[in-house]
């Protein structure tokens, strides 16, 4: 849930944070007033770990006084009295929780998952205090039943009826027994979704594969082994390598490690991650799905899948599943398609074994070599990190005219954290943009865009800019080389920064409506849409030049890289089509008693045909966008349904131009919107029809 007063979203998390020690004058908590820093980015390095339950104690308190004020107000409901202040119920709370949500996932510490799993279940307990008001509900009910007639601007209708809808899925019109009984399925679930997390964090941690033979890393690049060998030295093993499930060490192994054994054994371990032992999700997962159904119920829904889809674009789990099988049933056919390739360069090169999941990524690599004489290892060298920074940089720029200036001195809880002042196309202030792309132990696994600050316009005409962050987990750069980024991870950087665009360029008047505070299935349009860009040959003769010599990469490369842009697509495609399809089935099974979570996957494969060579993008017990909070639950296909739209979206860039002054000038009208428009209307406006999976079918190389 959404709290509806605070820019953020309720994502439970297990990590943590760095502290700076204690100084020897009088300590003040940097949360109980407003930053004093450059743009009020959070002062890392003054906070220290005790600061955080006391600020937080405040901010309720402040929350709880601003409520109250709201209630009693004698005056009738308003817009202004009722609606607005909500946005606005305590800065000490949105400050506090800003950065213990953040920094949980991006560097943790065993201190700070204390002070979470403290703060939590208590901040889901203010929520549901807040949202079951019933005084407070009446109010917003009053002027919900008069909105039309109030002389209501777009977006205050829009407003109104998005806080009457949030109070609504959360409680308020149920009876006092049912509210009871949401306030503690809502806790125990956000205490699972912390276990769940932390359960995954120790698992990934856990997890190594020690090398001590040189010849068994045959084909592994250079840039991994080094980094598997500073690895095994962190960990007290020097002179052998480790290799971790951290993307950058994971998916090396996988797709050009020549001993099969090892490739065996990293599929295995991360396909078996977090299923066993003192960290099995399994039984908490099982415990998620029943209390969800609970919560659905409560909440007089069939499912929980039917509870969530209807927020949203899509409105019913049924819409979802035909997008997904539209797109499922091509994508198993490529593979097929696919795998026959493989076995038949696997016989060539005289092996006598059949193509088994270990072996996809390998031979996909083994293919995309042979067919398009691409060899990642030679492109790898023109996308350092820098360079690639440059690139998004570059696009920013063409496309909406912002520029990006470090801040030397800026506030970081990381040294790897780099910070950058956003300036708009006349040299004014725009947004923070911070960044901190490299893997460490103490981050989870992945990639995302977040907010410390939102963006919005006050009462008095002032305005509040953004402060967006990115995190990635690629290598960490060597003593020999920088971090060198491979195309996947090249698109993910490109996918990341337009999340970061969405909240950097948001214009939305009101605090609620802001940057990514859209529905979940248009969120990811902006941010896969401008993962066209990375490849685009006029952009890549701006930033893709190589570490070492300054070279700008060949044409012959850049022709080969978009040659292959469509292979291996099946796989790709299936992976997570696939997942998106186990998330909704998980979302509609309303479990009685004990069962078998990984017998239940199974069943979804083999209902669904899954190919034997592949499995889910993400198995159960390690898929966080699911289990480690509500935010993807029932709503992982969010990522295809907006790839409809960009796929689509793109093709106007195709037939104008990629840097498309007019085409961009409408694009930049969706991302500044927020949610201050229906984002279907926006789309409609942009592009001047309505989207159809034929531009994401040929996109993806599954039509004809």
């Amino acid at each position: 849930m959404r709290p509806i007063f605070m820019g953020f979203c309720l994502a439970a998390a297990a990590t943590a944070v760095s502290v700076s020690s204690c100084s020897k004058k009088q300590h003040e908590n940097p949360f109980l007033k407003p930053y004093e820093t450059i743009y009020e980015i959070p002062p890392f390095e003054d906070i220290l770990i005790e600061d955080y339950i006391p600020a937080f104690d405040a901010g309720i308190a402040e929350a709880k006084n601003s409520i109250d004020s709201i209630v009693n107000n004698p005056e009738a409901p308003t817009f202004a009295n009722t609606i607005l202040p909500l946005d606005y119920l305590s800065p000490t709370l949105e400050r506090v929780m800003g950065v213990l949500m953040s920094l949980t996932e991006a560097h943790s510490s065993p201190e700070l998952i204390e002070v979470s799993e403290n703060l939590l279940p208590r901040y889901t307990a203010f929520n549901d205090e807040l949202m079951m008001n019933q005084g407070l509900f009446n109010r917003v009910k009053e002027i919900y039943d008069r909105r039309d007639s109030l002389g209501l601007a777009h977006d205050e209708i829009r407003a109104v009826e998005e806080t009457y809808r949030q109070f609504a899925r959360n409680g308020a019109l149920l009876p006092a027994d049912k509210q009871e009984q949401l306030k503690a399925v809502n806790s125990r679930l956000t205490d699972l979704y912390l276990k769940f997390n932390k359960n995954l964090l120790a698992a990934n941690n856990a997890f190594e594969i020690v090398v001590d033979n040189e010849a068994d890393l045959a084909g592994i690049p250079a840039s991994t082994v080094a980094n598997a060998a500073e690895e095994a030295k962190a960990r007290g093993k020097e002179g052998k390598w480790v290799f971790t499930l951290h993307a950058p060490s994971r998916l090396p192994v996988l797709q050009y490690a020549d001993n099969r054994d090892l490739r065996e054994k990293m599929w295995k371990g991360y396909t078996n991650n977090a299923q066993s032992g003192e960290n099995n999700n399994c039984p908490v997962i099982a415990e998620i799905v029943k209390t969800r159904a609970e919560k659905a119920s409560i909440m007089g829904y069939p499912d929980f899948a039917s509870y969530m889809t209807e927020q949203v674009m899509a409105k019913t789990p049924q819409a979802a599943e035909d997008l997904l099988m539209s797109i499922w049933t091509p994508a198993k056919a490529k593979v097929e398609k696919e795998v026959a390739e493989m076995q038949a360069l696997s016989d060539k090169l005289g092996n006598d074994f059949k193509i088994a999941p270990w072996d996809y990524y390998y031979f996909a690599e083994k293919v995309r070599q042979d067919k398009y004489a691409l060899d990642e290892n030679e492109i790898r060298p023109y996308f350092a990190v820098d360079s690639v920074t440059k690139g998004i940089f570059t696009m920013a720029k063409k496309l909406y005219g912002i520029t990006f200036e470090p801040i030397a001195d800026a506030p970081r809880y990381h040294p790897d954290v780099k910070v950058y002042d956003v300036k708009d196309p006349e040299g004014k202030h725009l947004a923070v943009f911070i960044t901190d792309y490299f893997t460490r132990a103490s981050k989870r696994q992945g990639a995302w865009m977040e907010e410390l600050k939102t963006s919005w316009v006050n009462t008095d005409g002032s305005v509040e800019r953004p402060i967006v962050y990115n995190v990635g987990n690629f290598s960490k750069p060597t003593a020999d080389a920088p971090s060198l980024l491979t195309i996947d991870e090249v698109q993910t950087m490109f996918h990341e920064f337009g999340h970061g665009l969405h909240g950097m360029l948001s214009r939305a008047r009101l605090k609620s409506q802001s940057g990514t505070k859209v529905d979940r299935d248009f969120v990811e349009f902006p941010s896969q849409f401008h993962e066209h860009w990375a490849f685009q040959p006029e952009l890549l003769k701006e930033y893709a030049h190589h570490y070492q010599t300054g070279e700008l990469i060949p044409d012959s490369l850049v022709q080969k890289i978009n040659a292959a842009a469509k292979h291996n697509m099946g796989f790709m495609t299936a992976e997570l089509s696939g997942a998106a399809l186990l998330d909704l089935n998980w979302g509609h099974l309303n479990p009685e008693g004990d069962f078998d979570v990984m017998a239940f996957e199974n069943s979804v494969a083999e209902k669904l045909g899954m190919p034997e060579q592949l499995t889910f993008r993400y198995r159960s017990p390690y898929f966080k966008h699911i289990f480690g909070d509500e935010g993807y639950a029932s709503g992982y296909y969010t990522y295809l349904w907006a790839e409809v739209l960009d796929a689509d979206a793109f093709d106007l860039f195709r037939e104008k131009g990629i840097f498309d002054p007019e085409s961009a000038a409408k694009l930049q009208t969706v991302i500044e919107s927020g949610s201050a428009e229906d984002p279907m209307v926006l789309y409609e406006t942009f592009r001047g029809h309505l989207p159809t999976s034929d531009a994401l079918l040929r996109q993806r190389g599954l039509t004809d």
